[in-house]
């Protein structure tokens, strides 16, 4: 990536945030393997309280998600994002508490996950907002890459850090290592130094009014718009793809518990060589081509799945299509995220990052659902044909829209000026 790669790295606010990030990332890493344990076994939950622990995370975007967007604007986002982490270490700190006091039952843990959410809505908004603060808006793209990297390194590595821990010390105190995760996430986002304007109270309008503000800016903009709406899109089909995934692999293919862990580590080290290409390619071919030519990969590589489910070769075009799949994600991602905090008002980063995140794994969901609805009832091919038609809608509207023509200078001028949203 040559000179301007190290530019973002060599800022002491950005090395300091992205090692804060890093360390949250592996600590969430590490309790995606410890929450189902602690669920499943040391709980011994029915396969509804299983959901409702699944859904408790999720739900807190639907509900809180436009709002948190305008209070990460009114505030200081390294002050948010500090307070949300300690929200966030609280509430996991006090599940290792509870089960050592022989008091963890589900409906607790449901209550703290909520908890647990609801303060992630809130930082993941500030943590998206502050970036364009930390570095200027030339390296966006490698900084939002740097991140991409370490983060998809821990969903790599993280799974099998997780399963030797939880082997070793057990779900609750390996749950308490991710709490102590967000601790020293907090400490170090609390020593970052970083000018934030402070809203005067003369800004604040009425809630109703910012929160249209946001969303008007969102999905009227004449390329952000298409582009969130293309976003929301792959996360349905994203999520339902993986969903019939672990059906497909583990009960009809007949993968063994390895086999399968190999193909997700597949599409993560591909994932990490995508994110390390992302900003020559984005230099290269400009954000906007390389959001849509990543897009046009996810349809290309499913289809592949599709037509080789019932051939020798599927186990192949698995492996092919997941590191397809994960190549084209690393690579499109920090594009993206530049592109939006690039195209996007300061003053408007938390409500339009909010709004839209919130959206995502709001789809997300639904895309799950669906996904086992489908194949329930149209069994494995038919579900895979249908994702990579979901896929291809998504790339559809970015291709189709001005995101295609329209260059970086271009963002960069809306950041400084704020247009219109309006085409």
């Amino acid at each position: 990536m040559g000179g301007t790669s190290s530019v973002a790295a060599r800022s002491m606010p950005f090395a300091r945030y992205w090692c804060a990030a890093t360390i949250s990332s592996f600590g969430t890493a590490v309790t995606a393997v410890a929450m189902p344990v602690l669920v499943v076994r040391t709980l011994a939950s029915t396969p509804v309280e299983v959901g409702m622990v699944n859904a408790a995370q999720f739900v807190p975007y639907a509900l809180l998600g436009l709002i948190a967007g305008v209070y990460v604007d009114r505030w200081r986002r390294r002050t948010v994002l500090v307070w949300s982490s300690v929200g966030r270490a609280l509430a996991l700190g006090a599940i290792p508490v509870l089960w050592a006091l022989g008091s963890l039952h589900v409906w607790m843990l449901v209550i703290l996950l909520l908890a647990f959410g609801a303060f992630s809505v809130f930082g993941f908004a500030a943590t998206q907002s502050l970036l364009p603060r930390l570095v200027p808006t030339s390296q966006l793209v490698i900084a939002n890459a740097r991140l991409d990297q370490t983060d998809t390194a821990a969903q790599t590595l993280g799974p099998v850090l997780g399963g030797g821990m939880v082997g070793v010390l057990g779900a609750p105190v390996t749950i308490a290592v991710d709490a102590v995760s967000y601790v020293v996430d907090a400490a170090l986002n609390a020593g970052l130094r970083v000018e934030e304007p402070r809203s005067s109270t003369a800004d604040r309008r009425d809630l109703l009014g910012e929160v249209r503000e946001g969303v008007n800016w969102t999905y009227r903009h004449r390329t952000l718009g298409p582009l969130a709406v293309s976003t929301h899109v792959w996360f349905l089909a994203n999520s339902a793809s993986f969903t019939a995934l672990a059906v497909i692999a583990l009960r009809t293919l007949g993968f063994s518990s390895l086999s399968y862990s190999l193909l997700l580590t597949t599409s993560g080290l591909a994932g990490l060589v995508g994110a390390t290409l992302a900003p020559k390619i984005g230099l290269r071919w400009g954000a906007g081509r390389t959001i849509i030519c990543a897009r046009a990969a996810y349809p290309v590589a499913w289809l592949v799945v599709a037509l080789t489910l019932t051939t020798s070769a599927h186990t192949a075009a698995l492996f092919v299509a997941l590191a397809v799949h994960g190549l084209a994600a690393g690579v499109e991602n920090a594009n993206e995220m530049g592109y939006w905090q690039a195209a996007t008002p300061d003053g408007l980063l938390g409500r339009v990052n909010a709004t839209r995140r919130s959206a995502n794994r709001t789809v997300a969901v639904l895309g799950s659902l669906l996904g086992g609805t489908v194949l329930a009832t149209a069994g494995d091919r038919a579900t895979i044909l249908s994702v990579a038609t979901v896929f291809g809608v998504a790339a559809a509207i970015a291709a189709f829209s001005q995101l295609r023509t329209n260059p970086e200078t271009q963002t960069s001028a809306a950041a400084a000026h704020g247009p219109s949203p309006s085409p």
